[in-house]
């Protein structure tokens, strides 16, 4: 069974000391590709050289994350594409794995709104990015679902697809965003702890049962803090879904450093702990595990031009 790690910080430095390691216990665990987002134009850089030292596994995603927007925010993405266009023009920058997305972008309100504006301009900015270069978005959303979805609404016959990441919400939540078709659900290590009402949002009419381990508040759309993969308060939206999210919607992350799924959580993160994801997901299915593994690989392979999963 081999599957894809859509989302892993593997370039920051909490990886500095074992990455290569790290990278051989993801192959020997079935791990058949890993894509790293950037956060900001410094980690452009260090996600790229990752990436050159793992050609053809470890695959690039360049943007500015919402909690990196400053009000130099027009300086930074001036800067990262530079980088993307050069990253882009083999003939300047050969990459045995070609950038594949635009990411880490989206909003980010749970700690403040400071720099509200300009995280919607920069948003926007990145999406229309997205549709010039026909690279999918991955996408950031805390606390801003209906500003995110509002910009997306403008573009949404033009949008080449991508992914919601971390997607820890309710199933209106899910309905909301599914209505992009081109899109899928990020779904990680949350999935398995305790009081996830995630297998009921993604498959209600299989009895999802409990993880062994591990705790969460009721959840809300949200992704992993850049600084501490902290998870945002619930939002408490009414209604439900009851087909639930189509396993062919899905593809599976880490956010590695961060979210590491039970029985692993409070330690690192990393790309091998997929499996703890996987099992969890084809018990809320009732399906195999060998399935959600192949149809969580083809949705990516689809909406990530490019990859090859080993």
């Amino acid at each position: 069974m081999t599957y894809i790690d859509t989302h892993c910080h593997l370039d920051g430095e909490e990886f500095n000391n074992d990455r290569d390691a790290v990278v051989q216990r993801a192959r020997e665990a079935g791990c058949g590709a890993i894509f790293l987002p950037a956060i900001d134009l410094p980690s452009c850089h260090t996600v790229l050289e990752t990436c050159r030292q793992y050609p053809g596994y470890c695959y690039p995603m360049l943007g500015l994350h919402p909690e990196e927007v400053r009000a130099d925010w027009r300086d930074q993405l001036s800067e990262i594409r530079k980088c993307l266009n050069t990253s882009l023009t083999s003939h300047l920058a050969p990459l045995t794995s070609p950038v594949i997305a635009i990411g880490e972008v989206g909003l980010d309100f749970y700690w403040s709104r400071e720099f509200e504006q300009e995280q919607l301009l920069a948003f926007e900015e990145q999406v229309r990015w997205s549709i010039e270069l026909r690279l999918p978005l991955m996408i950031h959303c805390r606390k801003a679902q209906n500003e995110m979805v509002s910009i997306l609404k403008r573009y949404k016959d033009q949008l080449p697809g991508g992914v919601f990441h971390c997607f820890t919400g309710n199933a209106q939540e899910a309905r909301q965003l599914l209505e992009f078709d081109r899109f899928v659900l990020g779904i990680g290590g949350v999935l398995t702890f305790k009081k996830s009402n995630l297998p009921a949002t993604l498959a209600p009419t299989v009895a999802s049962g409990s993880a062994a381990d591990g705790d969460i508040s009721t959840p809300t759309v949200a992704s992993g803090s850049a600084a501490d993969g902290d998870i945002s308060a619930p939002t408490v939206v009414s209604g439900s879904a009851a087909d639930g999210v189509p396993l062919e919607r899905i593809v599976l992350e880490t956010d590695a450093p961060y979210m590491a799924p039970v029985p692993m959580r409070g330690k690192r993160n990393e790309s091998a702990y997929v499996r703890h994801i996987i099992t969890r997901l084809a018990e809320a299915y009732d399906v195999s595990e060998e399935e959600v593994a192949q149809t969580t690989n083809a949705t990516a392979c689809r909406i990530f031009r490019g990859v090859k999963g080993e």
